[in-house]
């Protein structure tokens, strides 16, 4: 047994531990300790709330001890005596009458009533607070943000300066109140400081998205009526993501929501079909095309030449990811044949193009072909004009978005042309909810497909950064979260997004996303736990843990479970033979 501890002391004791008069040191994290040191006269319900939902790390011990009844009626009568002689004397003196003294008055009687009848009782309080923090600065961001929230409420904290070492055993599990800083109060006010609370994020409208798992509470609220409308969904493969978004759109239907859905793996094609939606396949022998050059119907408030540099710039992207890399000189290049084959077809940023019949991908190569320094680019996108590609991107838009859900599934396309086909459909889409204002939902599933390429990703976030005016909210998907939030578009996707999930991680991203989202040890440790349809739902600057329950219908509608579809489509099968 030598090397080993002796006792529990010295089991769960930190490697180090160094106490300064204003903070201490606990192995690598820096900690203080701060007391609740004075009240006002009224305490509102839930006041302590904000500090218990605080996000970070902290402990809180709050010590309730009871008084002797017969005591504390003879301290009152007492002050009481005391209050009514000052009075007496001022009033002898013929003083104006002095409201704090008669307001004194009146609460020491109205307890001392409460007292004697049973209906109340006296406690000595005493609330520490413990928060830990990296460094010694966010030790005192952390701190001051503390001390406003209370202060806000006539709440006055303090620090335990030269007694952080009995305020750090004061707030350990141990029940031993080192620090002995008490003040005195009665039933109802001692109530309001109640901690087992939590957010409750319900509003009046909307749809249910989940239960509370803090509180059992509902989790309801309409995304439109946010600051914006969009979403991410982050969470490892089989957490939940997708039925957690289904959810969401079939829901969101019942409200007249257009739901337009990317989806590279076919998952929301049996919930299309199953209520009636449309199924849109992408890909190389697919008879329905999008054709890249059709352009968007400028609004009332927006000027032709406007809308027509702004598609330009898109058109360019997706060129650029056929192409390649692009010298200075073709860049250029690329730009005034763009403009030149939109001119074919009697279209110019001034003019009214609105019922003008879009060129083709095979109109740009004709004018690359006869443009001196574009014949690298014409020879590059022959591939997809005549050859192997052809049949892709150089047809005439024939899919009509009139159905209120629409999948554009592109599971079929080649692995290589995947962010091609994305980009082609997202600058559709986007074409259209700017050509006509309708209440939105754009869904892009798995969308680290198009964030790789810095041309997709620029894309991707500038349609959440401008959806709102359009009355549309952007839900992001993505499984891998490190790559995502790797880019400055990724951050500006999430930090443009009024709702952020959290379902399931896996070890080689949770501290990624526990860095990024400011997570606690413990909501780590639940997200790399949580079962499926289990997560965190954050909204603001408030979250909370969320169970996604399904009724049966919904269920079976949104399942992407092989063995439950299969199950399904065998009890359709019998169905159909009974009636037959």
């Amino acid at each position: 047994m030598n090397g080993q501890p002796k006792n529990l002391d010295e089991l769960f004791a930190p490697s180090a531990f160094s106490v300064s008069p204003n903070y201490f040191q606990i192995g690598d994290r820096y900690a203080r300790t701060i007391f609740l040191a004075t009240y006002p006269r009224y305490l509102q319900t839930n006041w302590f709330s904000p500090i218990i939902n605080l996000d970070r790390v902290f402990d809180i011990s709050i010590f309730i001890l009871p008084k002797n009844t017969a005591t504390v009626l003879k301290q009152l009568r007492d002050q009481l005596a005391r209050l009514e002689s000052q009075a007496m004397e001022e009033a002898s003196k013929g003083k104006v009458r002095d409201p704090v003294l008669e307001t004194g008055i009146q609460d020491i009687e109205t307890l001392r009533d409460k007292l004697q009848q049973g209906t109340d009782k006296f406690f000595e309080l005493g609330v520490y607070i413990t928060i830990y923090e990296n460094s010694v600065k966010e030790l005192d961001e952390t701190g001051n943000k503390i001390k406003g929230l209370l202060e806000y409420q006539l709440v006055f904290p303090k620090p335990a300066i030269f007694r952080m070492n009995d305020g750090f055993n004061s707030t350990l599990p141990i029940n031993d109140d080192r620090l002995n800083v008490h003040t005195s109060l009665n039933t109802e006010p001692l109530s309001s400081l109640f901690p087992f609370v939590s957010f409750d994020l319900t509003s009046d409208s909307g749809i249910l998205y989940g239960i509370n798992t803090h509180n059992n509470s509902l989790v309801l609220f309409d995304r439109f009526n946010l600051e914006n409308a969009n979403a991410v969904v982050f969470g490892k493969s089989g957490g939940g993501k997708s039925y957690t978004v289904k959810l969401e759109i079939l829901r969101s239907l019942l409200f007249g929501t257009q739901v337009l859905i990317v989806d590279p793996e076919n998952e929301y094609k049996y919930l299309s079909d199953t209520i009636g939606g449309s199924s849109i396949k992408i890909s190389i022998n697919s008879d329905q095309h999008i054709n890249p050059f059709d352009l968007p119907v400028p609004k009332p408030d927006e000027s032709s030449a406007d809308v027509f540099k702004s598609h330009i710039l898109d058109l360019t992207g997706l060129l650029r990811l056929i192409l390649g890399e692009l010298t200075p000189e073709e860049a250029a290049i690329l730009d005034e044949a763009l403009i030149q084959t939109y001119a074919i077809k009697d279209i110019t940023p001034e003019a009214d193009f609105t019922k003008s019949s879009p060129p083709l991908l095979s109109d740009l190569q004709s004018i690359l072909e006869g443009l001196t320094g574009a014949e690298s680019m014409a020879i590059r996108l022959k591939k997809y004009t005549q050859g192997t590609f052809a049949g892709f991107l150089n047809k005439p838009t024939n899919v009509s978005l009139d159905n209120q859900i629409i999948v554009f599934s592109i599971r079929e396309m080649e692995e290589e042309l995947r962010p091609i086909a994305m980009y082609l459909i997202l600058n559709f889409l986007w074409v259209t909810i700017r050509r006509t204002l309708k209440k939105r939902i754009l869904v892009v599933d798995e969308a680290w497909w198009l964030m790789k390429y810095e041309l997709g990703a620029n894309f991707l976030s500038n349609i959440a950064k401008r959806a709102r005016k359009y009355y549309a909210g952007l839900t992001t998907i993505s499984q891998d979260i490190p790559d995502f939030l790797a880019s400055p578009q990724g951050k500006t996707i999430l930090s443009n997004s009024s709702i952020q999930v959290l379902m399931k991680q896996s070890p080689s991203s949770i501290e990624v996303v526990k860095t990024t989202f400011n997570l606690t040890d413990a909501e780590k440790y639940y997200l790399l736990e949580a079962r499926v349809g289990f997560g965190l739902f954050f909204l603001g600057q408030n979250h909370i843990g969320i169970r996604v329950v399904a009724s049966y219908a919904e269920d079976q509608i949104i399942t992407s479970d092989p063995r439950q579809l299969l199950e399904i489509e065998k009890a359709k099968e019998e169905w159909a033979k009974l009636r037959g």
